[in-house]
Parts: structure tokens; C-alpha cells; sequence
């Protein structure tokens, strides 16, 4: 048994189970399928074409890829938003004959042929956009139609103009720079793709007119619920697809100076199997340039690979066919099965054994044997407060906390009988601290750090921290700030209890109980959030200890306290100082006397400590059984333990009947008075402590009288 045991700890500690989760739930993963596909396909040509990867077989390609890629981001862009633009290859066509024109016939410059070539093909695509965005015709009828009828136009003015074009030629640095040079052995054209790639990528990802083309593109009913302009969205997308489009005619037509009928022939199902082929979803919503762009080449080398190895006409478009089916079907499968299979693999317990607790019969004579001692506690707010995760008191008696509206509230002394709304955050506040300077510091689940000034200004500290150099996922955004507390040097010290997970999805961190959590500390002297401690077992109560060296963490689900050293020559050391807790430790706080009280939020139970020893057990609990029916921690039990710097526990206070204050996450002790706060109370309480300094208070234990 023991060996198995052993197996079973070294199994979850060195395969990391979660990381397939993370993977599948990042966008990024939408990118793998066709990345290996398009390894594949170079793979395959390369090794079956001659100097696939010679220096002027990659110059040809990549000048050719500069133009079609961007018909692709085109196609792309009308994806993302809900359409489809089956115009692309003749606006293509009509750019490079209109390019031809303006140059050898016109007689215009470079400088005045390629805006006006793309300010008209421009216009097609606004037509397309008028059309599909503020007409609401199908998308994929009226771009047939303007398909076929921009393909018209051009046949006519190909019938009319060719010959004379043929006979002219247009001769300019600019124009041959174009069409064969470039800069540093880049081919012009690929440097132009880069550069509207780029801007495209930053554009899609980074603006407000990005994030609402994919919103409108996810749904347009709720797009337009929400007061975003759908019809002039639409349009605009469209306008740009075929700007894009005549920009890709002039690259193409400086490059081979003709123009014919089959210019930009099939070019449409070409971008179209690109654009899903990358990983755009045909339903809208989903997808990149870099989809667009690996789409690109992908399609790019088949095509080139097949008429190289001198297959005939009709395999290219039948390749192409057999390809888009593919894709279609690998887009269709995936959007179905994803989430799926992400229910299935997110959730992750590991193995974790804890030491047998501390026995809290009350004829134990353990020092958490149970007693009475909070049946008489006195309730203040009741029903006036809802969640009141964390209280403190400033040094004139106020006393504050949270609720899950989002607000501070403060009652007045001396009987705290009215109260207002002292600032309002937002999120769900909870730990809470004071600085030097009488500012209010709060951890809000959510948003991050927060400071309330003596004005009630409300300002944001941090909500970021250093992203883990080998995390698959960013966690470098606070998801549950949850409790603080600052050094004598003004640094503060903060919990952030999960990275995986949302405020009230504690219970699937707890199913897990892996070290998804995390110290951090800012430093207001240089502006620096970092992250000091990782991979704890979600991270609760932070108390600077009386040395002002060290501070005390509570790690909830492992049922532990734990001390790390912040200067003098233990810094950066981690010691254990309580970790046979019959409960789970919550905000940790100093005591008049030196010593230190802890609020234990919830009871350990045995069926989940043998639980806890079963991953596989637990992974099947979330898979198979709804979330309400789960085992997962008891937190309907009030404690509130005292403990010293060696760990010795001195005194607890219970609640047996849970009545007065079923469940406490924080404690203050402020002028012989015990003040209790508790996250799924509507209510706080207050007990008088016997034998207690009435004149002490936290403020100026840490900063001294104001």
C-alpha cells in the first residue's frame, strides 16, 4: 500500500495533468492543427521538388505570397465578421488591369496609380458592404453577383484595351522596385504583406474596432443588443477586403506587367480555402492574420507543388477541393468537440496528503478542543451587509468592510448602529490594510489591487504581476487578489489564491487542491509588481510578523500556516508553522499580546481527506456528478484559533450551535474587542476579550500614534 502510495505521489508530481487543460483552453491552440499541416506540406514538397528550399525558388515564393496572402486577409476579415466575399478574385483582376491602365495608357505616376487602383477597388468592396451591412442581402449571393459582374467589366475592357496596353511600357525606378526588388534580399511584395500583417494583427487584437468585429461576428443580434454598429462594421470590413484586393492587384501586376482573362481565376476558393483551412471558422467570430497567413502558404506551396511535379490542369483545383472539405469538416468537428473535450481534461486533482489533524473533542485537552466561547457574540449590521469577507478598524473607531456589491461600508462607533457606503470598488473586496498614510488598501477579487484614499478617491495599484517563464497560460493578470498586508518598508505583500480559477468556482480549485496560487508583492517605490512565491495550495490569510522580517501565509486546502522570510538572513526561505490544523485557515491578523489570530473558515471532514489521496477518484467526481454533490470543503463551521511564533496554538473560540456567526474568514482584535467578519455571512460580529489591552489597535501597532 505504501508503495503504491509513493507511485501515486511521483505520478501527479512530475506529470502535470493540468497543462493539457490549459493548452486546449488557450486561442492560440485553434493555430496547432494547421500549423502541423502546414509542416506536412512542406515536409512532403520539399522532399519531393528539386531545390525546394534554393534561395530563388523561396525569393519567387515569398514575392508571390506577398500578393495572394493578401487577398486571404481579405477573405479573412469578411469570415470573421459573419460574411463572405466570393468578389475577391475579380476586384484582384480589375486592380491589376486598372494599375496596367492608369500607367501605360493614362500616363500617370506610381504615386497616383496605386491609391487610385485601391480607392477602386475599394469601392467594389463598399458596394459588397452597402449591399450585405445596411441592405442585409446575403452575403454569398450578392458577392456572386458582384463576382460575376466585376468579371464582365473586365473582360470588356480587356477586349477593348489589351492590345494597346501590350504595346506600351511603363518604366520607373518605383515601378521595377516593386515588381523585382526589395530591401536587404526581401522581396517588395513580402514586405508589403508584413507590414499590413503587423498592423492588421495589432488592429484585430488590440483596438476596440478589432474586439467588436469579433463580436459582431460571435453573434450580431447581441452585437447590436449592445449599441455596437453592426451595419457600418460590416460595411467597413467589406470596404477594406477590397482595398486589400487592388493592392494585391498592383503587387501582381507589377510583378508580371499583363493583364488576361484568367487573371485572378478560382482565386476566390483559393483565399476561401486558405482563410479556413489557417483555423477561421466559417461561422464568424473566430479567427487572425496569422490563421489567414498559414492558410496562405499552406495553399500557396500545394498549388506551386503540384503544377512542379507536372501533374495536370485539373488536379490543382482538385487537391484545393479535397483540402477545403478537409478543412470545412476539421472546423466543424473541432468547434463541436472542443469544449468537450476541455470539460473533460480542465479539471485536474492531484495528490495530496494531509497530516492527521489535531483532535478537537472537548475532553481531548487539545488545544482546539471544542467550546462555546462565540455563542454570545454581539451582531452588528445584520442584514444590512452581505458578504463581509474581511473588517478593520481605523484608529478612530470606524469600522469597515466589504460586500459583495462592491462596496466599503463603515459603521460608526461607538455602537455602530449606522453605517454608509465609504467608497465603492467594485468586484468583490476582500482583504483589506492601512498604510502609513491612512490609505486603505484593498485586494478585490477580480480586479486586482486597490487603494482608497483619505478623500475616498479610488485608485487602481496593481492588477498584474511577471508572467511565469514556463506557464503555458498568461497569468500575468490577477485573477483572486484575496488578502494583504505591508511591510515596515511600505511593501505589500499579497495572496492571489488561484490562477486557474474564478472567485465562486473555489470549490473546483478545492476539488483540485493544486498549487495554483501564488505571493506577490508590490513595491510602491518603483512601481513593481513580482511574484515571490508560487505553487501554493490557494493561499489565503497575509499577516506581517511582529519581527517585521517575515510574514505568515495561510494555504487553505492544505490546512496549514506557513512563515516566509522577507529580509535579515533567512530571506527568501519558507518554514512551516502550523500544519496539523483541523480546518482551513483563512485571514491571519496580530494580537494585542504579540501572538497572532487565525480564522478557520470551514471543518475538515474524513471522507475528503481520503479523498484527497484519490485523483483519479475526484477527476471522475467532476466529470460524472453535478458540482452541488461533490465533496469539497465544509464551510459552515466558525473558529478562530491564537497562535505564537512557534507554532503553539493558545486559545480557540467556537461556535458549536453556528448560530450567531456560522462561518468566519477574518478576525481584528481593537481595544479589547474581537471583531469577526465572514464571506457567506449577512452580518459581523463582535465578542469582548477578558484580560486584553483596551487601548491597543492595529494601526499603531504597524505605523505608531497618528
Amino acid at each position: 500500500m505504501a508503495s503504491a502510495n509513493t507511485l501515486t505521489k511521483l505520478r501527479y508530481r512530475f506529470i502535470p495533468d493540468h497543462v493539457i487543460g490549459e493548452i486546449l483552453s488557450k486561442k492560440w491552440i485553434d493555430n496547432a492543427i494547421p500549423f502541423l499541416v502546414l509542416i506536412c506540406v512542406i515536409v512532403v514538397f520539399g522532399s519531393l521538388i528539386p531545390n525546394f528550399f534554393s534561395g530563388s525558388n523561396l525569393s519567387i515564393t515569398s514575392r508571390q505570397l506577398g500578393e495572394f496572402a493578401l487577398v486571404c486577409i481579405a477573405m479573412m476579415l469578411v469570415i470573421v465578421v459573419g460574411g463572405i466575399d466570393l468578389s475577391v478574385g475579380s476586384n484582384f483582376a480589375l486592380g491589376n488591369f486598372m494599375t496596367l491602365a492608369l500607367l501605360n495608357l493614362a500616363g500617370w505616376s506610381v504615386w497616383t496609380t496605386v491609391p487610385a487602383v485601391i480607392l477602386i477597388c475599394g469601392s467594389v468592396g463598399l458596394l459588397n458592404g452597402v449591399l450585405v451591412g445596411y441592405l442585409r442581402l446575403r452575403a454569398f449571393l450578392t458577392t456572386l453577383v458582384t463576382l460575376i459582374i466585376v468579371r464582365a467589366v473586365v473582360d470588356m475592357l480587356l477586349l477593348k484595351y489589351a492590345q494597346a496596353m501590350s504595346m506600351s511600357f511603363y518604366q520607373s525606378d518605383a515601378w521595377d522596385l516593386m515588381g523585382l526588388g526589395g530591401f536587404f534580399g526581401i522581396p517588395f511584395s513580402f514586405c508589403v504583406l508584413i507590414v499590413v500583417a503587423i498592423v492588421g494583427h495589432i488592429l484585430l487584437t488590440r483596438s476596440r474596432p478589432g474586439w467588436r468585429l469579433m463580436a459582431i461576428g460571435g453573434s450580431r443580434r447581441s452585437a447590436h443588443n449592445i449599441g455596437l454598429s453592426v451595419r457600418r462594421t460590416v460595411c467597413a470590413t467589406y470596404t477594406i477586403s477590397g482595398m486589400l484586393c487592388g493592392l494585391a492587384g498592383v503587387l501582381y501586376a507589377a510583378r508580371l506587367s499583363g493583364a488576361g482573362t484568367d487573371t485572378g481565376m478560382g482565386l476566390e476558393i483559393s483565399a476561401l480555402t486558405a482563410a479556413v483551412l489557417g483555423g477561421n471558422s466559417l461561422g464568424g467570430g473566430r479567427g487572425s492574420i496569422v490563421k489567414a497567413l498559414i492558410g496562405a502558404v499552406i495553399v500557396l506551396v500545394m498549388t506551386n507543388g503540384v503544377l512542379r511535379l507536372g501533374l495536370n490542369s485539373g488536379s490543382g483545383p482538385m487537391v484545393l477541393g479535397l483540402t477545403l472539405i478537409f478543412a470545412v469538416f476539421v472546423d466543424v468537428r473541432w468547434l463541436k468537440n472542443r469544449d468537450k473535450l476541455l470539460n473533460k481534461v480542465y479539471v485536474s486533482p492531484t495528490y495530496i496528503e494531509l497530516p492527521e489533524p489535531a483532535s478537537t473533542s472537548a475532553d481531548s485537552g487539545s488545544a482546539f478542543a471544542l467550546n462555546d466561547r462565540l455563542k454570545d457574540v454581539e451582531i452588528i449590521g445584520l442584514a444590512d451587509v452581505e458578504s463581509p469577507e474581511d473588517v478593520i478598524l481605523d484608529d478612530d473607531d470606524y469600522l469597515y468592510c466589504g460586500t459583495r456589491h462592491g462596496d466599503i461600508v463603515r459603521f460608526a462607533p461607538p455602537d455602530y448602529k449606522t453605517h454608509e457606503v465609504y467608497a465603492h470598488i467594485g468586484g468583490s473586496p476582500l482583504g483589506m490594510s492601512w498604510d502609513k498614510d491612512r490609505n486603505l488598501l484593498v485586494c478585490v477579487g477580480g480586479m486586482g489591487l486597490y487603494k482608497i484614499d483619505r478623500s475616498r478617491t479610488v485608485t487602481k495599484v496593481t492588477d498584474e504581476t511577471n508572467r511565469s517563464k514556463l506557464s503555458v497560460v498568461d497569468d500575468s493578470r490577477l485573477r483572486l487578489a484575496d488578502d494583504l498586508d505591508i511591510a515596515p518598508d511600505g511593501r505589500i505583500y499579497f495572496s492571489e489564491a488561484t490562477i486557474r480559477y474564478e472567485m465562486h468556482d473555489w470549490p473546483v480549485d478545492a476539488l483540485e487542491s493544486r498549487g495554483n496560487g501564488r505571493l506577490i508583492c508590490f513595491d510602491p517605490k518603483t512601481g513593481r509588481t513580482q511574484t515571490v512565491l508560487r505553487n501554493l495550495i490557494f493561499p489565503n490569510g497575509i499577516c506581517t510578523a511582529q519581527d517585521g522580517q517575515s510574514i505568515l501565509f495561510a494555504e487553505s486546502w492544505a490546512c496549514r500556516i506557513s512563515r516566509y522570510y522577507i529580509d535579515g538572513p533567512k530571506a527568501g526561505t519558507v518554514e512551516r508553522v502550523l500544519d496539523r490544523l483541523p480546518g482551513y485557515p483563512d485571514n491571519i491578523n496580530r494580537a494585542s499580546d504579540g501572538t497572532y489570530w487565525a480564522a478557520i473558515m470551514g471543518m475538515r471532514s474524513p471522507a475528503l481527506d481520503v479523498a484527497l489521496r484519490m485523483p483519479g477518484f475526484r477527476k471522475r467526481m467532476a466529470r460524472r456528478i453535478a458540482p452541488d454533490q461533490w465533496l469539497y470543503p465544509n464551510l459552515n463551521i466558525g473558529c478562530v484559533i491564537r497562535f505564537d511564533d512557534r507554532g503553539e496554538v493558545l486559545e480557540t473560540l467556537w461556535d458549536q450551535g453556528a448560530e450567531n456567526h456560522p462561518m468566519i474568514t477574518s478576525m481584528r482584535e481593537h481595544k479589547g474587542y474581537l471583531y469577526l467578519g465572514g464571506i457567506t455571512n449577512n452580518r459581523i460580529g463582535r465578542i469582548k476579550l477578558e484580560g486584553r489591552d483596551t487601548s491597543w489597535s492595529g494601526y499603531r501597532n504597524y505605523w505608531g500614534r497618528a
